[in-house]
């Protein structure tokens, strides 16, 4: 039997939809979740221990070609059509989605059944699966206010909630390593996918951090085959690491792609940022969500293409050299913060899918 809720969460490929949509499952502990997703991306790690796995074929809706247009399309119809399915055979009584391609069957499957669709889009350029369905939403969550000017219709229902995080981001605690609490941590993160680009830069530089008497540890991410090229014991290299909130909690200066989940976990722990958008990201929708915190005085940017390993080691050796500046920009990353997103989010759902 069914619990008292039965919902069905689409979010799939990397962290930045992933982690918000285990953040808000969390919060809903009287629902029976099920996840749906697709073969061979981050969500076949993470959700099988903790959630129901349903995977549908479908790689998006976008092709240069006429025909690589036309594939995805005729792919779009059979994921509608799985999706659909699922949902009336397993007596689902809506659909959460974080966006990203996999929410488009989402969205039509579960309205076609006259059921609730909630979707939630962290990014301040809303993405174009949100921009073509959010007519069709029941409601959309925002991560940032900055997204309001992108979704101007009136028959939008829209609601500012900030973006969910992961529990341990709030709550901070000790860090298990073994780094002294009265030296300078760089941390270099670079999303859930890694970053080869800023691998590259930091290992030409890094030299000059830890000479200057710094600790640096750096997630590398999973892709790079120079990863543990580079031995010294105050330069600790992860792929990954769990959990992230002390990490966070404890830096003094972050070195991040400006993915909106990463911001959000970054304004939480108010940690200085020099933030390096990914290029090629759709729509340059990274530049957008780091200028937010940019024209708040919370952090930094710069270009991947205006970055040399040398100009990157220099800003942060001077930063170094400016503990005021460093307390002012946390200061500044903290008063956007919004800390009880996972909730927020939460509640509009009891408030769609109301339990019995």
């Amino acid at each position: 039997m069914p619990r008292q809720g039965k919902l069905l969460i689409a979010a799939s490929g990397t962290g930045g939809h992933l982690f918000p949509a285990l953040a808000v499952a969390e919060e809903l502990p009287e629902y029976e979740i099920h996840w749906l997703g697709v073969r061979d991306r981050l969500e076949q790690k993470l959700i099988p221990p903790r959630y129901p796995l349903h995977t549908i074929d479908f790689s998006g809706v976008q092709g240069k070609t006429p025909w690589a247009r036309l594939r995805p399309l005729w792919q779009l119809w059979g994921a509608f059509w799985q999706t659909r399915q699922l949902l009336k055979q397993g007596h689902f009584q809506g659909v959460f989605t974080t966006g990203g391609y996999i929410a488009a069957p989402a969205i039509l499957a579960a309205r076609s059944l006259g059921q609730v669709a909630l979707l939630h889009e962290s990014n301040a350029l809303p993405g174009k699966v949100t921009r073509w369905l959010a007519p069709w939403c029941t409601l959309v969550a925002l991560g940032t206010p900055a997204s309001l000017a992108y979704l101007k219709s009136k028959r939008l229902n829209l609601q500012v909630t900030g973006t969910p995080v992961r529990p341990d981001i709030l709550q901070g605690g000790d860090l298990a390593l073994p780094i002294p609490k009265d030296v300078p941590l760089i941390l270099v993160m670079g999303g859930s996918q890694g970053a080869v680009a800023i691998n590259r830069l930091v290992r030409e530089t890094v030299h000059v951090w830890l000479e200057a008497g710094a600790w640096v540890v750096h997630l590398t991410g999973t892709n790079d085959p120079e990863a543990q090229s580079l031995q010294h014991p105050h330069y600790l290299v992860f792929s990954f690491f769990e959990p992230m909130g002390p990490l966070l909690h404890r830096a003094n200066i972050a070195i991040s792609r400006a993915g909106a989940s990463a911001l959000a976990e970054l304004t939480l722990t108010g940690t200085p940022a020099l933030l390096i958008p990914y290029p090629h990201a759709a729509e340059d929708h990274q530049t957008v969500n780091a200028e937010v915190l940019v024209s708040a005085g919370a952090a930094e940017m710069i270009p991947q293409s205006a970055l040399t390993g040398d100009r990157l080691g220099r800003i942060i050796l001077e930063w170094l050299g400016q503990p005021q500046k460093l307390q002012a920009m946390a200061e500044k990353a903290r008063q956007l913060a919004m800390p009880h997103s996972s909730q927020q989010v939460a509640d509009l759902i009891r408030m769609l899918i109301p339990t019995p």
